[in-house]
């Protein structure tokens, strides 16, 4: 019978490495060995066909020879690229996959790690002036401490816990499915590795009490929303004297009811009269570091934008501090009495008359944009 090409077999190209080969004899290996395929003669000649494949061109000199000379190169072998007759079904198969399920199931042969603890988190609301400023802040957080009569053993005082007969103090026990060993939690111990015949009184076997416990915060200046502090060992208790967790720091800024900030850049409304908006003028405008003056052109409308350059917040990061931007917004007198009103219709009569858009090129740009729309919709 005519043999198949080794690397079609594998399903991989003559360039594959030997970490491709492996690879796809593991994949292939998994698919086809009888230990899945119990009774299948079609499996069983399959996976001597991949196991005679992967032996050959996982060995530098044949895989050379089999590359210049293809089969015939070990055609008086009397065994094919093998080198050994018959076919034995689990044939270093647990050597097969060790490497890969030893990854996912421990191997059956580690112990039980002691766990890190978690890390937590604790959101921290700030002003925009205490993000700006840096502050220290205390915070209250919830914990778990060793439990101080027990000493975090989990057994009353006199007494030490006993190791769990059934998983021998590994937390684990191996079952066997199929042709390879899967590890679990022994239910026995709860993966614990110990059982507590006499519990502790005042943590009742757990070997933790809840606690509070109060922390000072250095925030430092520049913070924003989504910025994080790290104060390490600070998080949740490890298991079995193992490092405890991290507690992170996140800031959140509160609603300012003047700034608006974005990155290092601050924005603020300035409301103006339209007199003012009109002819012109000077206001104060409030920064971090204080009053300002702002002039204000003629004829500004309302949306303008104002930069200071340098009034806006330096960042945490240091570099240069972000800017103010100060938007106008043009204010429509109200509460009016008859004199001010008086002088309002006689002003508005003074623009009758004027040329066209003169005095409103805005309003005249829209307006002449409306005429042209419902021109546009006649001609339908």
């Amino acid at each position: 019978m005519v043999k198949r090409d080794y690397y079609e077999i594998l399903g991989i190209t003559q360039s594959a490495d030997e970490r491709e080969i492996k690879k796809a004899y593991k994949r292939l290996a998994m698919k086809f060995h009888p230990d899945r395929n119990s009774g299948d003669k079609d499996s069983e000649a399959r996976f001597k066909e991949i196991k005679e494949a992967y032996e050959v061109l996982t060995n530098t000199q044949k895989r050379k020879a089999y590359d210049q000379y293809g089969h015939a190169a070990f055609e008086h072998s009397g065994s094919g690229g093998s080198g050994q007759g018959g076919f034995s079904s689990n044939a270093d198969f647990s050597d097969i996959f060790g490497d890969v399920f030893g990854d996912i199931f421990g191997g059956g042969r580690r112990q039980q790690r002691a766990t890190r603890g978690s890390d937590f988190q604790y959101n921290l609301e700030l002003s925009l002036e205490e993000a700006v400023r840096g502050v220290s802040k205390e915070i209250h957080i919830p914990t778990m401490e060793d439990c101080v009569k027990c000493h975090g053993s989990g057994a009353r005082a006199g007494t030490k816990p006993k190791t769990c007969s059934t998983c021998h103090g590994a937390g684990q026990v191996q079952i066997r499915q199929g042709f390879f060993t899967v590890q679990q939690v022994c239910s026995y111990c709860q993966g614990r590795g110990v059982i507590i015949k006499d519990p502790c009184q005042v943590c009742g076997a757990k070997g933790r009490v809840s606690k509070s416990k109060t922390l000072s915060v250095k925030i430092p200046a520049g913070v924003n929303t989504g910025d994080r502090i790290r104060l390490s060992g600070e998080g949740e208790l490890g298991e079995k004297g193992s490092r405890a967790g991290d507690l992170y720091v996140e800031i959140q800024m509160l609603k300012h009811h003047i700034f608006e900030r974005e990155e290092n850049n601050l924005y603020c409304e300035v409301p103006i009269n339209f007199i003012m908006a009109a002819l012109g003028g000077e206001i104060e405008v409030p920064t971090l570091d204080g009053r300002v003056s702002l002039k204000v052109p003629p004829e500004t409308q309302t949306g303008k934008l104002f930069r200071m350059r340098g009034k806006g917040v330096r960042s945490v990061h240091g570099g240069a501090a972000g800017d103010l931007l100060c938007r106008i917004v043009v204010e429509t007198p109200v509460n009016l009495n008859e004199d001010q009103k008086m002088i309002l219709r006689a002003l508005n009569d003074s623009f009758v008359g004027s040329s066209e858009g003169r005095h409103g090129p805005r309003s005249k740009t829209f307006f002449d944009g409306v005429r042209q729309f419902f021109d546009d919709l006649r001609r339908y």
